[in-house]
């Protein structure tokens, strides 16, 4: 078993990160499936199923250049892949911290996974309210939204233990 100088196994870490990845995947075969690109589907007043390609990053960064961005973040995909598996390998015993990594892992390999196969991220979740639209997002960037508030979190209850 992977054992860390932290005092904790890695492995329910990483099966964390492929059950985000499961996850994000499923989702993303079952749009595909079943939605034409633009296709939308009204849920709530606030809330649509909506079928969008994001060749960019987070909040379509990039979308409109050439294709070259696409490679670019598939590599940033990638360096953070092993950044995170160094740093669960690390600090497996650390939960709130290991716990925010996989959730990162898995939505980080998930989009970079999209990115191989389609050349854009698939999106289909969205919010909105009124004439406002929050961009289109998937399971894959709410897990690394998740993910991202944890890391926050984790430093500043470690900040506040060291006081």
């Amino acid at each position: 078993m992977a054992r860390t100088a932290s005092n904790g196994s890695m492995l329910p870490w990483l099966a964390l990160a492929l059950i985000v990845l499961l996850a994000d995947q499923f989702t993303k075969v079952l749009i595909l499936g079943y939605y034409q690109y633009g296709d939308t589907t009204y849920v709530t007043p606030f809330f649509n199923i909506v079928r969008a390609h994001n060749t960019g990053a987070a909040f379509s960064f990039l979308a409109a250049a050439s294709g070259w961005q696409r490679w670019l973040f598939t590599g940033i995909g990638i360096a953070a892949t092993l950044f995170i598996l160094w740093l669960l390998r690390s600090h497996a015993g650390q939960r709130l911290f290991s716990f925010s990594l996989a959730c990162v892992l898995g939505g980080a390999v998930g989009n970079v996974v999209d990115r191989l196969l389609h050349g854009y991220v698939v999106d289909f979740l969205q919010v909105h309210w009124q004439n406002w639209y929050f961009p289109a997002f998937n399971v894959a960037d709410s897990a690394i939204t998740v993910g991202a508030a944890g890391l926050i979190l984790d430093e500043l209850l470690r900040v506040r233990r060291s006081r």
